[in-house]
């Protein structure tokens, strides 16, 4: 008994401890509230230590505190166990374990920001603001993100199952998914559509995603694209500093790209443009965006839009405006903590709001194909034929898939509306009107 006081009183010092260290920047009479409140929870802790049915490990009775303190705040502040932070590190360098759907909390439901596309979760039809109701046999209803997600990774071939409500057709689906290792391919589709007009797909913003990014671009420059269409459809986020790495290349030196604010001064930051080229800063160009754009890509689309640099074309962002921070613990554990909300240039705070296009333009999904199954068989049969006598077979698949993305994007209303944009930059820049007289006229 004596060894176990010990303990409780270690835990709750240690605890006491670092709590001090967040104290100390605290008002006067909020401390004093906040002792008092430290005093209630000790008091807890231990007789829930000495009371309850089954012994408990004090480490597992502060995790257990730290994870509900945090859910309690926001959906996208969370405890990290050391598991859990190193986990976090994998993901941001772009290989990780589950679905491939990144998840958040909307009106207190599991909502599907995006499925990354040709993972498993894309594969079976899982789409952009599906709320998932259940997960397995388990109802997600008071479920933390961190949990969800938990329960959603597992080993790669096993399956789980989820229940998703599509609110856009009043519809229940059922969805079986085996887990795979996800590899994040950021960007995707490089190509020249038409009349030297580039495309470029962003999925999200990770480690090396500008380098790539910056790559591809200059890439399609010297296949000779003097304009752009960058897609950032179903692109959940990532990294911010990556996003504004990515923004720089559009907009010259001294423009604003984002502000942040938050309790402190420190949070409080403009940034801005320190492109010192002119390499694509007067490209004509559109950003597509859709419900499934988030966090880094609204920061993007933001940039572009307020500094009247590019026209943005699609349906409604998802509405992310609030950056969290990864601290560190001393036994390896983390928090995810939302420090501050992003802003605009124009000084607009997005959350839970988004990004309104300046042409609005609904994704019209063409009719499925008819073809009968034997013809696909045969044209199977006749790639596969091709395939064995190429020389270089890497070339022939790349080739088909190349072939692939221009068909499927010729079938893309979205794509085609923003090609339309481009060539009606165009005309305005022939008789020497500035573009953004093309972005306060297209508003709906």
């Amino acid at each position: 008994m004596a060894r176990k006081a010990f303990i409780i009183i270690t835990s709750v010092v240690v605890f006491f401890l670092i709590t001090r260290l967040a104290i100390s920047q605290i008002t006067k009479e909020t401390k004093d509230d906040l002792y008092s409140q430290i005093e209630l929870f000790s008091y807890a802790l231990t007789t829930i230590q000495s009371e309850y049915v089954d012994e408990q490990k004090p480490k597992d009775l502060i995790y257990g505190s730290l994870k509900g303190m945090l859910s309690s705040l926001d959906p996208h502040s969370q405890f990290l166990t050391p598991e859990d932070y190193a986990e976090l590190k994998t993901e941001t360098q772009g290989k990780f374990g589950g679905l491939g759907i990144e998840i958040s909390i909307r009106d207190g439901l599991l909502t599907v920001v995006t499925p990354l596309e040709d993972t498993p979760a894309w594969k079976v039809g899982v789409m952009a603001g599906d709320r998932i109701v259940k997960i397995g046999d388990e109802v997600t209803k008071d479920m933390s993100l961190n949990d969800a997600v938990k329960k959603l990774r597992g080993k790669p071939g096993t399956d789980v199952k989820i229940t998703v409500l599509r609110e856009s057709e009043f519809k229940i689906h059922d969805f079986t998914i085996t887990r795979e290792i996800i590899h994040v391919q950021d960007i995707k589709d490089p190509q020249i559509l038409e009349d030297h007009i580039g495309y470029l797909r962003l999925a999200e913003f990770r480690e090396d995603s500008h380098k790539e990014f910056e790559k591809a671009l200059y890439k399609l420059k010297a296949d000779g694209a003097d304009s752009l269409i960058l897609d950032l459809r179903n692109n959940p986020g990532g990294l911010l500093n990556v996003a504004i790495k990515i923004s720089e290349l559009f907009l010259p030196e001294g423009q604003l790209i984002v502000s942040t604010k938050g309790r402190r001064a420190s949070q409080n930051m403009e940034t801005k443009s320190t492109n010192a080229t002119m390499d694509f800063v007067h490209w004509p160009m559109v950003v597509l965006i859709n419900e499934g754009s988030a966090s880094g890509s609204e920061i993007l689309a933001g940039a572009l839009k307020d500094n009247q640099r590019a026209i943005i074309v699609g349906e409604k962002s998802f509405g992310k405006g609030s950056v969290q921070s990864v601290i560190s613990l001393p036994d390896g554990s983390g928090l995810r903590l939302t420090t501050s909300k992003y802003f605009t240039p124009s000084g607009v705070c997005i959350h839970g709001i988004g990004i309104m296009p300046d042409v609005e333009v609904k994704r019209v999904y063409p009719p499925e194909e008819t073809e009968d199954k034997d013809k696909k068989n045969l044209d199977k049969i006749f790639d596969d034929v091709q395939m064995h006598d190429a020389k270089d077979p890497q070339s022939v698949i790349q080739t088909q898939k190349d072939s692939e993305s221009k068909k499927r994007l010729q079938q893309d209303n979205q794509v085609q509306a923003a090609i339309s944009v481009i060539k009606g930059i165009r005309v305005f820049q022939k008789f020497g009107q500035p573009v953004q007289s093309v972005a306060n006229g297209s508003k709906t």
